[in-house]
């Protein structure tokens, strides 16, 4: 009786504040077994988690420690015998400061223009109505397996009059058809084709429709796609190495290579231990320089990192 007068609306019906209301489940209760294997799978991570990062801490804590300390093996989890004399011959070299300089244009440029092609061209592909899509797709793909090589590369750039100018850091790698499967997975996935015909009856083209629906949808995979290119363009070091003669313009990979080697070089000719531990040090400090605009970068994007890349590679 009570049941009727309550699904009748009754007043009496109304919860007072402790009822559990219909939609919403029991919390289980854990076993001791699932307490357990609830630990050993967080032990395991934190121990998986350990073995990554300390690699990363080591070199940390080598780079301005006391250069015995370290080939002893004295340094192991904290810094000893704090110097900053490996970063102070980094930096004394001017050129460094242009390295970084020609490697922030070259990553931001080329980031940028990775962007505007590739987003485009993904949105396309995921289109449906798009019938050459496949054929596109297929010929884009080829081109992930079959390449010119190097002398062929070399001539062509040459040609194009892009040796020795920072476009060759950024023209011949417009585009990644890596980059461009994963999102155009991501579009077809993760956007609704209801959102389309929507817009198709306010009067939005397809232009209208990528730029004020899908982009303000897409921020997770802007970011893994964005953050791709942008370490691509950071990491470069062979395009500098080949096709760059001017110093003035060799990225920060190229220029962190020469200091260390001369660093290297000048130990061996004097022979002595300690300055082949300078060497050691500059070598660990070489590692941080080059890493530490990324390791700054990530946490930021990270966020939407495993996001889109999980609905990114849902299928190809």
């Amino acid at each position: 009786m009570s049941a009727s007068i309550a699904m009748n609306g009754n007043p009496a019906s109304k919860s007072n504040g402790n009822d559990i209301p219909w939609n919403k489940k029991q919390p289980q209760h854990l076993t001791m077994g699932d307490w357990v294997t609830s630990g050993v799978i967080n032990a395991l991570i934190v121990v998986v988690v350990l073995i990554v990062l300390y690699p990363l801490w080591f070199v940390i804590i080598s780079s301005f420690s006391d250069p015995n300390s370290v080939a002893s093996g004295q340094t192991r989890l904290l810094p000893t015998g704090v110097t900053f004399a490996g970063y102070a011959k980094i930096f004394a070299n001017a050129q460094i400061w242009r390295g970084y300089w020609n490697t922030i244009v070259y990553s931001v440029l080329g980031t940028a223009v990775n962007m505007v092609v590739t987003i485009p061209c993904a949105f396309a592909l995921s289109r449906r109505e798009f019938k050459p899509r496949r054929v596109i797709l297929f010929l884009f793909t080829v081109t992930m397996f079959f390449a010119g090589g190097l002398v062929p590369n070399y001539l062509l750039f040459q040609q194009l009059g892009i040796i020795d100018t920072m476009w060759v850091f950024i023209l011949p790698g417009a585009v990644s058809v890596y980059n461009v499967i994963v999102a155009r997975s991501f579009f077809e996935t993760s956007i609704p084709e209801d959102l389309h015909d929507a817009a198709q009856i306010d009067g939005l083209g397809y232009l209208g429709y990528f730029f004020r629906v899908v982009l303000p949808l897409s921020p997770a995979i802007l970011a893994v796609i964005g953050l791709y290119y942008f370490v691509g363009h950071w990491n470069d070091f062979m395009t500098g190495l080949i096709y760059i003669t001017d110093q003035n313009k060799q990225p920060l990979q190229v220029v962190l290579q020469q200091i260390l080697l001369v660093s290297q070089s000048v130990a061996s000719n004097l022979n002595a231990a300690a300055q082949q531990q300078l060497a050691d040090q500059i070598k660990f400090g070489v590692i941080i320089v080059a890493t530490i605009p990324l390791l700054v970068l990530y946490p930021c994007l990270q966020k939407y990192f495993n996001k889109g890349v999980m609905l990114g590679a849902v299928k190809g």
